[in-house]
């Protein structure tokens, strides 16, 4: 598997996932989500809402555009806001990295710190593996946590992905060949 399948499945788990830890977290009572909690930004919430401004700081980097100069706090206040704006950044990720070339996986990203404002540069794909083990780093955290306030832990692994994913293809599958069987 060259570079871009796997970065693409890594998006693409990163939309999954992400939604597994939004289904924990809508069992948990709105205050819950916003209490103060022992996260870097307060409450599960605002965590997510910096996820989501990480997500976009980052994919402005690989596009070379301007990006925000810090989070200076919650953008997105409302739960149904922020996940629908989560899962809309993920998919304009997923679909602006299908259509890259092969070789954009293999050059330099060069870009400007956010807090020092200094030049510096990275392989794409060590940005990409950043951006991604940094979100399952921080829905490992929010999961804890959550459980904690009663949410059911979700799955989140990679693993468990492919599994999922394995299985609705090898369902789309028998659905095909049944079409095709009783010549429908």
């Amino acid at each position: 598997m060259d570079f871009k399948q796997q970065f693409i499945y890594q998006i693409d788990y990163q939309h999954w996932a992400n939604d597994a830890l939004f289904n924990a977290l809508d069992r948990l009572d709105p205050a819950a989500r916003t209490s103060p909690q022992k996260l870097y930004f307060g409450s599960l919430h605002n965590n997510i809402d910096h996820l989501l401004f990480f997500y976009g700081k980052w994919f402005a980097r690989l596009k070379g555009e301007p990006q925000a100069t810090g989070y200076t706090g919650t953008v997105h206040h409302d739960w149904r806001d922020l996940k629908n704006g989560m899962r809309r950044e993920v998919r304009e990720i997923q679909r602006w990295l299908e259509r890259q070339p092969q070789d954009f996986f293999d050059e330099r990203l060069f870009f400007t710190r956010t807090r020092s404002g200094e030049e510096n540069s990275i392989w794409v794909r060590d940005a990409l593996t950043h951006i991604f083990t940094y979100a399952a780093t921080e829905r490992g955290n929010l999961a804890a946590i959550a459980g904690t306030l009663g949410a059911p832990f979700p799955a989140l692994s990679y693993y468990n992905y492919r599994h999922e994913m394995g299985e609705h293809l090898h369902n789309m599958r028998q659905a095909a060949s049944s079409v095709t069987a009783s010549g429908i």
